[in-house]
């Protein structure tokens, strides 16, 4: 695969003749023509879902981490320190790794969104740790101490890690499956731990932050997914059987990932989230993804704790965000089941 060039006067290519990748575009963003209109939906969408992190009252959670149990402590603090990981993985990835491939001007406008989202979560992990520790740096250095989120992150590492080493057609499409895997699974199960805790009326303020950075995960798992299934039909070729089976034992492997880790932080120790209701709810996930993106389902499983669904819920209340605060701040829904 070549990377796109950035401006490219001599291109004739019509709208009609833009790829996910492999086009040749001119480099100027011609938006009153597009190809992929669930783009530039989903474009509209983010602008409309914009916040800023310290809006959110992280007051309350100064105190709540003061009598968290030992196990709760642990579990918030391993939680927020891989979700620190992911997102400064993200915000490098979709523009080192991802967006120097696509040529299609639309998806190349949402990339860059999702890259100043994921930022923005970068900041938002910053405030919920400057509210809840003394020693910020103890929880932005877990990486390091943990073994096994080391390992972890590792791992998730190198899903991205054979684009960037070998750039070939069919490393991109497993890189798109991995993002929809990091988006769907990893976030999803990493928010279900702070929700457990706010389930108690404790961090209430963290809730509140994650609920704000799932709805942002939202639209980046939909963009990934429309990516897929576009390029199932643009590009039905490299949809082998060969593949097809790869991408379900990356989608195995990560289930097998997380529930280790999610066993590993919680200890059996956090009330309403068993090692059992943790297994069951990322299986459950798993089979959500695969089901989105025309794969069978692995696991066959129902969500354990749909109670998560009503923390990430929204209202429609359209208001002006500098006329409102956070806590009713939302201008856009989206549902998995939307057509773009």
């Amino acid at each position: 695969m070549n990377r796109k060039k950035i401006y490219n006067p001599e291109s004739t290519e019509k709208v009609n003749d833009r790829k996910i990748f492999g086009g040749n575009p001119t480099g100027i963003f011609e938006l009153n023509d597009i190809k992929y209109q669930w783009a530039y939906n989903l474009w509209e969408m983010m602008l409309n879902n914009t916040w800023f992190p310290k809006e959110v009252d992280m007051t309350r959670d100064v105190n709540d981490y003061k009598i968290l149990t030992d196990a709760e402590k642990t579990a918030y603090d391993k939680a927020l320190s891989q979700l620190i990981f992911m997102d400064s993985l993200q915000t490098n990835n979709l523009i080192d790794n991802v967006n120097p491939y696509i040529t299609s001007p639309e998806i190349n406008l949402i990339l860059v969104r999702q890259s100043f989202e994921e930022a923005l979560h970068s900041q938002s992990y910053a405030v919920m740790v400057d509210s809840i520790s003394t020693n910020s740096k103890e929880i932005y250095d877990l990486w390091r101490r943990d073994a096994m989120l080391k390992s972890k992150n590792d791992a998730i590492f190198r899903s991205y890690d054979r684009l960037a080493e070998e750039p070939t057609e069919r490393n991109f499409v497993k890189a798109c499956f991995a993002n929809q895997i990091l988006e769907g699974i990893y976030f999803y199960s990493g928010f279900a731990y702070i929700y457990t805790l706010a389930r108690s009326g404790k961090m209430l303020g963290s809730a509140q932050m994650i609920r704000f950075i799932q709805r942002d995960e939202v639209t980046h798992l939909v963009l990934f997914q429309n990516i897929i299934n576009s390029l199932k039909k643009e590009r039905a070729d490299l949809f082998t059987n060969k593949l097809k089976a790869e991408v379900i034992e990356m989608f195995k492997e990560a289930v097998e990932l997380e529930i280790k880790w999610g066993k590993y932080i919680t200890q059996g120790q956090i009330l309403g989230l068993t090692d059992a209701i943790v297994e069951q709810y990322i299986k459950f996930l798993a089979d959500e993804r695969l089901n989105a993106v025309g794969f069978e389902k692995i696991y066959n499983v129902t969500n354990p704790i749909k109670w998560v669904n009503d923390f990430a819920k929204f209202n429609d209340q359209k208001t002006n965000f500098f006329e409102g605060t956070v806590t009713n701040y939302s201008k856009g829904s989206l549902s998995f089941d939307e057509d773009f």
